[in-house]
């Protein structure tokens, strides 16, 4: 284990765990604030960097400080710290404590946001509500004169092509005959001009990510012994992954939305907003689906997927009645902050696993509640 540990080394962990291609196109996730080069043994996670949470930050001596929401989300042409949120920037700044956000692409990533609240309510088995295709990839088929395959598909390899999940330098490889009919004005690396050519041929295999076109072609030329290259590129059909937003899942054994309801209490943090649900209380509960934070662009979706119940925040009046009017299952509605603050546990977990052991390391979530509800009543 190493003994200093950077801000970028933590970022990469992070990057890779929640990574941001996953995030909204509306999104602000990353490094908002501190030198990448600088180290890191004191890392504080929360959902929200409220000037609460960055108090405490500082005050424990935190050197970065791991969050949900982004502080500056919507476009801004100044952070002086005569504004509210310049003012914690200025303040986590001068105090040497760093700034990260995972928003979005914690929500899609595999475990993410929806996934620590599944383990908190005992949901198991969960795949998303809204699959993200896999990225672009190109399947490369190329054809090379006996002799130099070795060499062409290295240079393959090199340029990004060959990786298959945690495989590196994948291919495969057939043998042929090949034949072509120089014209005039060709410069023909085998063969002459006006002759046909027959000769013994490889056919070579291989994946590359569609970004990576230009740069595995650029490859492909430089390293063939042809003139013109013979080649074919298939892009590939996307498939569904296991990232996406919101999780649906099971019980390990059934229970009534009302035992159910109670569940969800007893597991998340208490607040103002407190547990409520909408449904039959007495109807069976065995199929979960969940969205931690604001959910209820997924009321329409949950109906297409025989969950019993729809467990996330911030759900209003209308929606509920109609979507429960149109058939749909059963909701419970959690404060946003509760349904977020265990996703911190989880990030916490993640980098600890990487940077636990190196000497002075400390960790903590913060417990301080950031909902901003502060006062309710029951009648």
């Amino acid at each position: 284990m190493r003994d200093v540990v950077t801000l970028a080394d933590v970022v990469a962990v992070l990057d890779s765990a929640y990574p941001p291609r996953l995030a909204e196109s509306w999104d602000s996730v990353g490094l908002v604030c501190g030198d990448p080069a600088d180290p890191v043994g004191t890392i504080l996670f929360a959902v929200d960097a409220t000037a609460e949470v960055v108090d405490e930050a500082i005050e424990w001596g935190a050197d970065l400080l791991v969050v949900h929401h982004p502080l500056l989300l919507r476009g801004v042409d100044t952070v002086a710290a005569s504004t509210p949120k310049g003012a914690l920037i200025h303040r986590l700044v001068r105090s040497g404590c760093a700034l990260f956000t995972a928003h979005t692409n914690a929500d899609s990533a595999n475990p993410g946001v929806s996934d620590a609240l599944a383990s908190l309510l005992g949901v198991s088995g969960t795949r998303p509500i809204e699959p993200i295709d896999a990225p672009s990839i190109d399947k490369w088929v190329v054809f090379v004169p006996a002799g130099h395959s070795d060499s062409v598909r290295q240079a393959l390899f090199d340029a990004g092509a060959g990786a298959i999940g945690d495989y590196s330098e994948c291919s495969w490889s057939a043998q042929g005959i090949g034949q072509f009919l120089p014209r005039t004005g060709a410069d023909p690396a085998i063969g002459v001009v006006g002759s046909l050519t027959r000769l013994d041929e490889d056919r070579i295999e291989t994946v590359a990510p569609a970004s990576l076109r230009a740069a595995v072609l650029a490859a492909l030329r430089r390293a063939h012994p042809y003139e013109e290259p013979a080649f074919d590129v298939f892009e590939q059909a996307r498939l569904p992954t296991s990232t996406g937003l919101g999780r649906v899942g099971h019980l390990l054994a059934p229970t009534t939305l009302r035992d159910f309801t109670e569940t969800v209490r007893v597991a998340l943090p208490s607040t103002v907003w407190g547990v409520r649900a909408a449904g039959d209380p007495d109807a069976v509960v065995s199929t979960v689906a969940m969205c931690g934070g604001a959910g209820d662009s997924f009321l329409g979706a949950v109906g297409q997927l025989d969950a019993d119940v729809y467990v996330t925040s911030d759900l209003r009046h209308h929606p509920v009645d109609e979507h429960l009017r149109a058939g749909g299952p059963a909701v419970i509605d959690v404060a946003h902050w509760a349904s977020e603050w265990p996703w911190c546990g989880q990030a916490q977990g993640i980098v600890d696993a990487k940077f636990g052991g190196t000497p002075g390391w400390r960790s903590r979530v913060s417990t301080r509640r950031t909902d901003p509800w502060t006062v309710g009543s029951v009648r």
